[in-house]
């Protein structure tokens, strides 16, 4: 049996639940979910550099799994799901229709050229040394240090899931970027947890190592590292400049915040090296160390005037159940043979769940570029307000089941290689009661700074000003947030820069 995406109701949860319990508590759940589910889930939510270090494994210790040396990888996928020889698949969608279609003949054509790198689609793995994900180092996790945290802590099994779905929402940064109240939803568990429960689950990750974890901003993540200032008025004088003075502080004006705080400037001067010490990305020591190659899962192109979606087949492992191997265990399959027919069900089951992880993949990257064809074609201006539950409704699939599909999976644009995450945004209202994305106004902010006269640079109240005399009230400090993102200066410096 194939995992099925949308399967009833029942099976979601089980599902989503093993998810996000860790290895101690999906014991108590054995019983009643099924090991094929479970392993069907774990390789959805992979990123591709994961995926590709288990796939790596799996060929090592499992004799029915062999190298595929044959161009067609979607063929040996196949093949193998089905137990015998079969039509090819083609995991290529239309933007117009989330199926398949076999006709597309210029998949294997695609190739991405990076700055640091080119990776081929069509010679990927030409020298028989399998995917280019191969090449990558495995690196510990930041998920797996948290997991193993909480997995000590006598937590009750509520507070457990809903500690572990904050987690799996970090990014590599380590902060968390997903509003609660969104996170409410994602949750597998009934009934739904209320904001205080997630808010409560919030400040148990934020307890975790290391210091400044779960943190949504920079202010949070340095004042979840104030506990490591042992003095207590230096401890008190650092809360102060980082609570309401953070734009000093970056822009180092010692003397300015001295004045303001009337203290002594060396005093001052001290404290704001102490916090300089802080660490404002807690997750990068998770190997942060190697560089990050982004490679996109999924390949959007305009063709005949329609957006398309591809799987990148730099991304397909090439690997295949072994025919002859399986065949002479069945020839010669004797009753005591328990750990090899382990094997040949472990090999059958991974290769089932690839072309399912595969196909799950581009369905959702499909009903992605439906909703957001206009940022295709026009750029970030151009970009919708859009819900996981907009995705989950079209494809009958369970919102956390979109959220695991998204996270850490990329989808190369005209725009750029982008996290298909940060496709979903919350509306943001005009006065004429028009929605717009905080992407769009990210780029509208960077249009605006653009056009400005470099010795008379705007704040970020005039930017603010300038914003609502086109319709779109945004607060100040959410100007200031997007002008961050966008990483340009203030004001002030901008003005020493011209």
């Amino acid at each position: 049996m194939v995992l099925a995406i949308g399967a009833p109701e029942q099976h979601r949860s089980d599902i989503m639940t093993s998810i996000q319990l860790g290895t101690a508590t999906r014991q108590h759940l054995s019983a009643a979910l099924s090991p094929r589910f479970q392993h069907a889930v774990r390789l959805l939510q992979m990123s591709s550099v994961d995926f590709a270090a288990t796939v790596t494994d799996l060929l090592g210790r499992n004799p029915f799994l062999e190298f595929n040396e044959d161009v067609d990888e979607e063929r040996s996928l196949t093949d193998a799901a089905a137990g015998e020889p079969g039509e090819p698949g083609e995991p290529t969608a239309e933007a117009g229709d989330a199926s398949f279609d076999a006709a597309d003949e210029q998949r294997a054509e695609s190739t991405l050229d990076f700055d640091s790198g080119r990776v081929s689609a069509s010679n990927a793995s030409s020298d028989g040394d399998g995917s280019v994900l191969d090449t990558l180092v495995a690196q510990s996790s930041l998920s797996d240090f948290l997991h193993g945290q909480l997995n000590v802590l006598p937590l009750p099994w509520r507070d457990l899931v809903l500690a572990r779905t904050i987690v799996e929402s970090l990014d590599d940064d380590g902060y968390l970027r997903t509003p609660l109240d969104e996170l409410i939803g994602i949750a597998p568990i009934e009934p739904a947890p209320d904001p205080q429960e997630m808010a409560i689950a919030l400040s148990r990750v934020q307890a975790l190592e290391p210091a400044g974890i779960a943190a949504r901003d920079v202010g949070e993540c340095l004042m979840l590292q104030m506990p490591t200032i042992t003095c207590p008025d230096d401890a008190r004088l650092a809360k102060l400049i980082v609570g309401e003075h953070l734009q000093l502080l970056a822009a180092r004006e010692v003397g300015k915040l001295a004045r303001l705080l009337k203290m002594p400037p060396e005093r001052v001067q001290a404290v704001c090296d102490r916090i300089r010490r802080f660490d404002p990305r807690p997750g990068w020591r998770f190997g942060s160390e190697q560089a990050a190659y982004v490679i996109p899962d999924v390949i959007t192109r305009k063709l005949r005037g329609q957006w398309r979606v591809e799987l990148n087949p730099a991304v397909v492992p090439r690997v295949r159940l072994s025919r002859g191997c399986a065949d002479l265990f069945q020839r010669h399959r004797r009753r005591g043979d328990r750990e090899l027919a382990a094997h040949l069900q472990e090999a059958q089951w991974t290769m089932r769940n690839l072309e399912q992880r595969f196909s799950t993949i581009v369905d959702v990257a499909a009903a992605i570029v439906r909703r957001q064809r206009h940022f295709l074609d026009f750029g970030a201006m151009a970009m919708k307000p859009l819900a996981l539950r907009d995705i989950a409704e079209e494809l009958s699939i369970h919102e956390s089941t979109v959220s695991r599909v998204t996270n850490n999976k990329f989808l190369a644009t005209p725009n750029g290689v982008i996290e298909m995450k940060r496709f979903f945004s919350r509306a943001m209202h005009s006065e004429n009661g028009s929605a717009c994305s905080p992407m769009a106004i990210r780029s509208l902010i960077g249009d605006i700074i653009a056009a400005e006269q470099p010795a008379a640079p705007l704040s970020d109240v005039e930017i603010t000003q300038q914003l609502a005399s086109q319709g779109l009230v945004v607060a100040r400090r959410t100007v200031t947030k997007y002008r961050q993102m966008l990483r340009i200066d203030p004001a002030d410096r901008r003005r020493l820069q011209a």
